[in-house]
């Protein structure tokens, strides 16, 4: 029997890339394939820059799901009710395509919901999802090579935007690196190295995370 391991869930507005501003509910699923999400663990992952906490089941929204159906119940719990508009989830993790099937993308369609997905890439999307992001990171080797939406985070050491700018995507974004987490304050290095990049490619768009600015989840 599948059991979906998700650490929260919680309704916000989407702070970044090309459906920024869009109220959502965020799912995020427990579990990555590139980092143990564990603080002694991150020299040696693969991917070393993440600034998500995704390990247990414990946060807000969280817990244990046996059934596609008992999730997307759950997800349709924080859309606000009579509140118009379309209902969309964002499945986000660690890596969501872990768990993600099409057994659940039923069930959160047959719930009303369009469904978003934030992948790395390194795993093949089912059929089914409405907007498909894909975010490269580091060295993982990129398995899902088409989508909505290509956002590469930069600068990255292993990465730059012309290993990417050929892949069969609608849009391309970058967003600049967020080294807070690392205790390190060059942020403001990173997004203007972003900007300079944009304005000189402009098949790339400046993704900037919004809700980071305003202080909301």
């Amino acid at each position: 029997m599948r059991v979906y391991s998700v650490k929260e869930t919680y309704l916000t507005v989407q702070g970044e890339g090309a459906q920024t501003g869009r109220p959502a509910v965020f799912l995020r699923f427990a579990g990555c394939n590139l980092w143990t999400g564990r603080e002694q663990d991150r020299a040696s992952a693969v991917c070393t820059f993440c600034d998500t906490q995704f390990v247990g089941t414990d946060g807000d929204g969280g817990g244990k799901f046996t059934t596609p159906q008992s999730l997307a119940n759950h997800v349709k719990s924080f859309w606000p009710k009579g509140g118009g508009g379309q209902p969309w989830v964002v499945c986000t993790g660690g890596e969501p395509l872990l768990q993600l099937d099409t057994h659940l993308i039923d069930a959160l369609h047959e719930a009303g919901f369009k469904i978003a997905v934030e992948s790395n890439g390194t795993v093949l999307a089912p059929q089914g999802i409405d907007w498909l992001t894909v975010s490269p990171k580091a060295n993982a080797k990129l398995i899902q090579i088409s989508g909505d939406e290509l956002k590469l985070v930069y600068p990255q050491d292993e990465n730059s935007p012309e290993d990417f700018a050929g892949l069969e995507f609608k849009t391309f974004y970058l967003q600049p690196r967020d080294d807070r987490y690392l205790g390190q304050t060059q942020n403001a290095a990173h997004s203007q190295a972003a900007f300079e990049y944009c304005l000189s490619h402009p098949q790339w768009n400046l993704s900037v995370q919004t809700h980071k600015f305003i202080g909301v989840p």
